[in-house]
């Protein structure tokens, strides 16, 4: 998965928007305790997200990639549905 767009979003939580059109919410909350997500706890931080594609970061060095955010985060039905319909379609296109 490659990440179009992220949005901090209020209690540590990102919505997220894949490049195949799904959009979710991942909850950073978990990640919190750990140090190096710790500056994260202060909302002004948490704000200073940079998305990278492939994974996002934050000003602090916190990370997560886009694999844990894919399979940690809950997807909007209708917008995974139309992800998979037309996921066949993209694959043709790339390779036509």
């Amino acid at each position: 998965m490659k990440i179009a767009k992220v949005f901090p979003i209020r209690d540590c939580t990102l919505q997220i928007e894949a490049e195949d059109g799904r959009t979710g919410f991942f909850d950073v909350k978990p990640y919190l305790e750990s140090e190096a997500f710790a500056p994260l706890k202060d909302q002004r931080e948490f704000i200073r997200i940079c998305n990278r594609g492939y994974y996002i970061e934050w000003e602090c060095g916190a990370d997560l990639s886009a694999d844990t955010i894919e399979a940690r985060s809950t997807w909007t039905p209708d917008t995974t549905e139309n992800a998979q319909q037309r996921a066949p379609a993209d694959a043709k296109r790339r390779r036509g």
